[in-house]
């Protein structure tokens, strides 16, 4: 399996508590992999290791190769936070040019990303008059203007209606299919069927790391949330 990262016993620890608990991990490459568990799990520490900005890791985090955080990925490893990472006072296009000379991407992209995730036409909009799903499709677009091979999207879909959720759905399936690899995390367990792998976090620790059909025959259920709550009680007796 040709894998983008991985994680060998790391833990993160913010005061007395542990928020990350000897995680141990293989991220395969050119996937969607799912990050899901309850807030508070450790979903978003995870993240923030994997692209380097975490204080505190014990243990080792390699992706590509190298350490997270290395200068050599700052155009291969592309990290949206929850909170979309766009400027409301600036139009689209000022959006994706800033970040584009920001990472020193042709300016060929810009015209490219606005293309792939459906932007055309919006470019002199102000970002503060978009919804909520067209934020969403800005701040997407603007981690990939340097064409990375990772993508980190902490709960890119949060507080999208139905409709929409699936057209952004559809963007990722197109980025895996053309060789990116996503880690998407959510507390939404319907989304795992989306996604080519899950891992399912809970108080720190990881309690599965495979794909959902693999997991529902682990623990003989038919869904995710049902998986997720099986394997849950299990962590809590062990």
């Amino acid at each position: 399996m040709n894998l983008i990262a991985s994680f060998d016993d790391v833990s993160v620890t913010r005061g007395r508590n542990k928020v990350l608990d000897g995680v141990t991990l293989a991220l395969p490459a050119g996937r969607i992999i799912g990050l899901l568990g309850p807030s508070g799990a450790g979903k978003s520490t995870i993240m923030r290791a994997l692209v380097g900005v975490q204080a505190n890791v014990t243990g080792t985090v390699t992706v590509l190769g190298v350490p997270s955080g290395s200068e050599s990925l700052s155009k291969l490893v592309a990290y949206s936070t929850q909170s979309s990472s766009v400027f409301d006072d600036l139009s689209v296009l000022q959006n994706l040019e800033f970040a584009r000379v920001m990472l020193d991407a042709p300016k060929s992209r810009v015209s490219q990303v606005l293309d792939e995730v459906g932007l055309k036409g919006l470019e002199k909009r102000l970002v503060a008059s978009l919804s909520g799903g067209q934020r969403n499709r800005v701040s997407l677009a603007m981690a990939m203007v340097a064409s990375p091979q990772l993508l980190v999207l902490d709960e890119p879909t949060v507080g999208l209606d139905p409709v929409l959720r699936s057209e952004i759905w559809a963007i990722f399936r197109k980025l895996a299919d053309s060789g990116k690899t996503l880690l998407i995390s959510s507390h939404v367990m319907d989304e795992a069927e989306r996604c080519d792998r899950l891992i399912f976090v809970r108080d720190g620790k990881v309690i599965a790391n495979d794909t959902l059909q693999a997991i529902l025959e682990q623990t003989g259920t038919e869904s995710a949330e049902r998986a997720f709550l099986a394997l849950a009680r299990r962590s809590a007796v062990l």
